[in-house]
């Protein structure tokens, strides 16, 4: 294979994954990143002695046959990392629920339910049975990645019969998919608060994506540990030392097949001639030639901005502008004096403080932020890396969503404020925090918007809206790729990383 000279626009998961890749096949690459730092939102924030994560939590798609092992493996950095197969625990204001000390099998949540909400247990029965068949179907299209042949054909067809009983839910939403189920509106919030996150109403979200959020292995881990994995759930990691682990170490296969990685260094502009990607002309002025060049990045920056709309045709400019994204998120980040272990039974809990998502996912598109009172997440990433903090000391997170420009005011100017305000409900889950805290570090949508270099931030790239779709990683320009959270292959850690492996699977293939 001829060597390609290939430039890369982002040094976050994707613009790393795709360099990755293109390096070890022997491409001639370099990676342009405007930050100081490589990784994006797959970074560590550090003061005085102690880690952060800036984005990821725990994670899916790293267990076996899973996307994120996949790329790894295939990398050959499957090895150098260290995950931590964990759950997580979550608080309603009138119920809680923690997975008990003895394991009491799959579906214990189930049950618990049953307990909490008697009059819901036919409905709860039947949720349960559509979340196992769903189930199957998800670990079925994992599985046909690895199938061949009239082998693949056969188990096509097995997975076209499965999903035939649920065709009928394709066109539903996730609020009317939960009607049919249930009729209190605490148990519905209990299987779409999660949609808070990527804030994206009830109405909006696909019903057949309720299972895949709401994996019941994220809220105890012994259901693979314990049966052993054969029943197939999905698993949930933390990596040690953070996600920054799997950039620091793209960064090293990187340079040791000769690409490069220029940091402080921002493409202005994709030079385009006769609809055909020649270079990209950088901050300084200086033009570097390429003959393939994949950008990550926020759609409008990107388009309107780095391409051009000039150069891009009318279908796609319809597409893109009427997108809707996610909204941003505002972290902080604590080193602290004692155990807060003490309080929270987990390094991770979700503490959901409204019943009505849809309003508060209303308000936060309105510019209003909701100052910690319709919930917030808390997280101590030191427990499984104790390096993230000196010893015998404690980093941790407190996060919200919030709007990305506020109504009222700017981040700013609010930053501080906001940042106390939370702590002190943060501080109703683990009494003593405030008194506790020996350093902090608050992350506002504001600076986010200046580390990943856009005018208006979104955590996670495009909400998961039905019928909503990124553009291609093909573009209708020749040689240009289009990568990340905001593109076809949407969000998340390992999900980033396979649709940017899908990319460059692409781009070798054509090649």
């Amino acid at each position: 294979m001829n060597e390609m000279k290939v430039g890369i626009i982002g040094a976050g998961l994707a613009g790393m994954t795709a360099g990755s890749y293109l390096a070890l096949h022997g491409h001639n690459v370099t990676i342009y990143e405007q930050y100081h730092m490589i990784g994006g939102v797959a970074g560590l924030a550090e003061q005085d002695g102690y880690k952060w994560e800036i984005g990821p939590l725990l994670l899916g798609g790293f267990g076996p046959r899973e996307t994120g092992t996949i790329v790894l493996t295939e990398l050959g950095l499957q090895d150098q990392m260290e995950f931590i197969l964990e759950d997580r625990g979550l608080e309603f204001p009138d119920f809680k629920l923690w997975k008990p000390k003895e394991f009491q099998g799959r579906y214990w949540r189930r049950e618990k339910l049953k307990e909490l909400f008697p009059e819901e247990s036919e409905g709860i029965d039947a949720y349960y049975e559509f979340y196992t068949g769903m189930i199957d179907l998800i670990n079925m299209n994992r599985d046909l990645e690895l199938k061949k042949g009239l082998g693949k054909q056969f188990f096509k067809l097995r997975m076209g019969l499965k999903f035939s009983k649920y065709k009928k839910f394709v066109d539903w939403n996730a609020a009317q998919l939960l009607d049919l189920f249930f009729k209190d509106e605490k148990i519905k919030a209990l299987f779409t608060g999660i949609l808070a996150d990527f804030v994206t109403k009830p109405i909006e979200f696909p019903a057949l994506g309720i299972p895949q959020i709401n994996i019941e292995s994220a809220f105890d881990k012994r259901i693979l540990t314990e049966a052993l994995g054969m029943l197939g759930e999905p698993t949930f990691h933390y990596i040690r030392g953070g996600a920054f682990k799997i950039i620091q170490e793209m960064e090293k296969l990187i340079l040791n097949n000769g690409g490069k990685i220029k940091t402080e260094t921002k493409a202005e502009r994709i030079l385009i001639e006769k609809g055909v990607a020649k270079g990209v002309q950088l901050s300084d002025g200086s033009i570097e030639n390429m003959d393939v060049i994949l950008s990550s990045g926020s759609i409008p920056d990107i388009f309107n901005d780095v391409i051009g709309r000039e150069n891009i045709p009318e279908s796609l400019k319809e597409q893109i502008d009427g997108l809707r994204y996610m909204e941003s998120c505002f972290f902080v980040h604590l080193g602290i004096n004692f155990n807060p272990l003490q309080s929270q039974p987990n390094q991770l809990c979700y503490y959901y403080e409204t019943y009505d998502i849809e309003e508060s996912i209303e308000r936060c598109r309105r510019g209003i932020y909701h100052k910690g009172k319709d919930g917030f997440l808390i997280y101590i990433p030191s427990i499984h890396s104790p390096s993230m903090a000196p010893e015998g000391k404690y980093a941790v997170t407190i996060y919200t969503i919030c709007p990305d420009r506020l109504k009222e005011g700017t981040w700013e100017e609010m930053k501080d404020h906001y940042a106390d305000l939370l702590i002190k409900e943060a501080e109703k889950k683990i009494p003593g925090l405030y008194e506790g805290i020996e350093t902090r570090v608050v992350m506002t949508p504001a600076d986010f918007r200046k580390r990943i270099n856009t005018k208006r931030h979104s955590f996670g790239g495009l909400a998961p809206i039905m019928g909503q779709v990124g553009p291609s990683h093909k573009t209708p320009i020749q040689n240009l790729w289009y990568i990340g959270a905001y593109s076809e292959s949407g969000g998340g850690i390992s999900g980033t990383m396979w649709g940017t492996r899908t990319a460059v699977k692409q781009i070798l293939k054509e090649i």
